[in-house]
């Protein structure tokens, strides 16, 4: 059997931080094992790094000029020769596939010309991973990536020649607005679950609060993951319980200086954020807290970061949002909220903290539904079928 050479043109990629990207990058650790497949990946390089490189078995990864009109959202720089140079070279290069993920950025639709724009077509696979319109402080760049999504963004779905959900939330999404296609496969992503388990818990986040109840967030500082939701919930918590406890925000974005406004007189006095850090120290944090807090409005796919408490042995209180609903089991391996409100994120820490028992029990139950429902061997065999399929 001929390789499968495939290309995958992701909105962002490592290093930069986020759970897109560390989806692609253990699913390419993954497939790369089998031998069978030619893997690239051509991708902005954003935060600035190695033009080219060779990740896992053989991945090739080439990053181009590239930056951001607005935050969290990367184009390529058509000003810069070098940009024209690399893309044009991908034509060289025989690929057999091409796989785009998330239909708002820029490099998706960039894959998309390059599969559907050329002497011999190839076969697309778009990958979505967004279960609502982009969300962001300006309405009318809003109003823009609506109209963007309804004309650029269905055109990639209907012209795809195999569309993949990584949720429920997100086939229901593309159902709505995109294609009706019943048929559009749900493949979750999987989780390096040993590596997490290898990880020990931040010893200076525990010493410091060793006697307080920490409320933990970990994700991209904007709009639609609701930190400011949790702060709010945060501030409005009765006295006697709030200095019981402290709120942990790991991560950074656009957001971070408005949010730390919004806290206060409780920042750094209650409410702490410990600004970018790497995935082995977020996890780290995660693992020195009691409660996990997820409050996103529509949107995401999947939280990574979620599903990385959980295989952490987290108490979750969670929105319905971003396929919580999906894996957060009320009452069993979490307190399932009916939505993102201040009020409701106040109820569900109110909740534990009244019945303590419940932290350890919800957080044990949390680690067995990952280990039994997220395995990257599993998810790559469901891609293979696909990448079968298309060529059959």
């Amino acid at each position: 059997m001929e390789k499968i050479k495939l290309i995958i043109f992701p909105g962002y990629y490592i290093p930069h931080i986020g759970g897109l990207e560390t989806h692609v990058d253990e699913f390419v650790k993954y497939l790369s094992n089998d031998e069978d497949y030619d893997i690239y990946i051509f991708a902005p390089n954003i935060p600035k790094y190695k033009e080219f490189e060779i990740r896992h078995n053989n991945v090739k990864v080439y990053r181009y000029p590239a930056f951001e009109i607005i935050p969290n959202y990367p184009v390529p720089n058509v000003f810069n020769i070098k940009f024209w140079k690399m893309f044009f070279n991908l034509y060289k290069m025989d690929f057999d596939i091409v796989m785009t993920r998330t239909r708002f950025f820029s490099n998706t639709l960039l894959g998309f010309i390059f599969a559907k724009f050329g002497l011999k077509k190839k076969k697309l696979i778009h990958v979505e991973h967004g279960s609502a319109f982009v969300k962001l402080e300006s309405e009318f760049k809003n109003k823009l990536s609506y109209f963007y999504d309804k004309t650029i963004g269905k055109l990639i779905f209907k012209k795809a020649d195999y569309v993949v959900a990584i949720s429920k939330a997100v086939k229901n999404f593309i159902l709505e607005n995109f294609v009706n296609d019943r048929e559009i496969p749900i493949i979750y992503r999987g989780l390096e679950i040993e590596k997490i388990e290898s990880i020990e818990e931040d010893k200076e986040i525990k010493e410091k609060f060793k006697n307080k109840i920490k409320l933990c967030f970990v994700g991209r500082l904007y709009k639609w993951k609701g930190v400011e939701n949790i702060i709010r919930a945060y501030v409005d918590l009765p006295d006697n319980l709030k200095e019981k406890m402290v709120l942990i925000v790991v991560g950074y974005g656009e957001d971070l200086e408005r949010l730390k406004k919004l806290t206060g007189s409780y920042l750094n006095n209650g409410i702490y954020f410990t600004g970018k850090v790497d995935f082995e120290k977020a996890i780290a944090i995660v693992k020195a807290s009691d409660i996990y807090i997820h409050s996103s409005y529509r949107g995401g796919g999947l939280s990574s970061s979620l599903l990385q408490a959980m295989c952490c042995g987290k108490a979750i209180v969670a929105s319905p949002y971003e396929g919580a609903d999906e894996v957060v089991i009320d009452g069993y391996n979490g307190i399932l909220l009916k939505d993102n409100s201040p009020e409701e994120i106040k109820r569900g820490i109110i909740e534990f903290v009244k019945n303590k028992e419940l932290i350890k029990i919800y957080g044990e139950n949390a680690k067995k539904f990952i280990k039994e429902n997220f395995n990257w061997e599993k998810s790559v065999e469901e891609y293979k079928k696909i990448f079968e399929r298309l060529f059959n």
